[in-house]
C-alpha cells in the first residue's frame, strides 16, 4: 500500500491569491506536501501561477515568477535601490522590469522530481515533464518534454488522438462522471472515452 500522507491536494492549502489551482491537483512531498506554496519563488508581482485540474507534481518543483527579473537595459543589473542607504533615490531607474507574463499549467499535467517551471510558460494539457528539466518555453498538449532547456522529445498520441482528447475535455465532466469512468480515462483506447461522453 502506498502512503498517502507525502500528498496533498494543492488547493486546500493555497494563500496567496494569484496562484490559482484547479481540483484534485497534487503535490508530493516526504516532509511537508502542504507547503506547496514555499515552491512558488519571488511571488511578489502582479503575474499567476494557474493550475489545471488533476496535475501531478513531484518533490522540489518550482515555479520562478516575475519577482525575480532584474533590469536588462541599463549598464548594470543589480537591484541597487532595494538596499536604501541613498541608492533608493533610483528607484524609477527599476520600474518597467521585464515581465513575461502568466505561468500556465494546463489539465492532467504531470512535472517531474526538481524541474524548474519559468515565468510566461504555458504547459499544454496532457502534458508530462521529465525530472529536473529546466522550462524556458511553452510545451505543446499530450507531449513529453525534458532537458535544460526542457523541449519537447515525443507525442503521447497521434494528431488527431490529441485533437480528440483536447475536444473530450474528461477533466470537466462531473466528479460522478469521472468516476464511472475511470478504466476508460486511465485506458488508452481513446475511441470509448470518446463514446462516454
Amino acid at each position: 500500500m502506498v502512503d498517502h500522507r507525502r500528498v496533498c491536494f494543492i488547493k486546500n492549502f493555497i494563500k496567496a491569491p494569484n496562484i490559482i489551482v484547479g481540483d484534485y491537483s497534487y503535490y508530493d512531498d516526504p516532509v511537508d506536501p502542504e507547503s506547496f506554496e514555499k515552491n512558488v519563488l519571488y511571488n511578489y508581482g502582479s503575474d499567476r501561477l494557474m493550475i489545471g485540474k488533476f496535475c501531478a507534481f513531484a518533490t522540489q518543483v518550482k515555479f520562478i515568477m516575475n519577482g525575480a527579473n532584474h533590469k536588462l537595459d541599463g549598464i548594470s543589473t543589480y537591484p541597487f535601490p532595494i538596499f536604501g542607504h541613498g541608492w533608493e533615490a533610483a528607484i524609477d531607474q527599476m520600474m518597467n522590469l521585464p515581465n513575461k507574463g502568466d505561468i500556465i499549467i494546463g489539465n492532467d499535467v504531470w512535472i517531474g522530481y526538481e524541474s524548474l517551471i519559468m515565468p510566461g510558460v504555458k504547459i499544454g494539457d496532457g502534458a508530462i515533464i521529465a525530472a529536473r528539466s529546466v522550462v524556458v518555453k511553452d510545451i505543446p498538449p499530450y507531449s513529453v518534454a525534458g532537458g535544460n532547456p526542457a523541449r519537447p522529445l515525443k507525442q503521447r498520441f497521434s494528431d488527431t488522438e490529441i485533437e480528440q482528447l483536447l475536444s473530450i475535455r474528461w477533466w470537466d465532466w462531473d466528479i460522478a462522471k469521472i468516476t464511472r469512468n475511470i478504466d476508460l480515462i486511465m485506458g488508452s483506447d481513446i475511441s470509448l472515452l470518446q463514446n462516454a461522453l
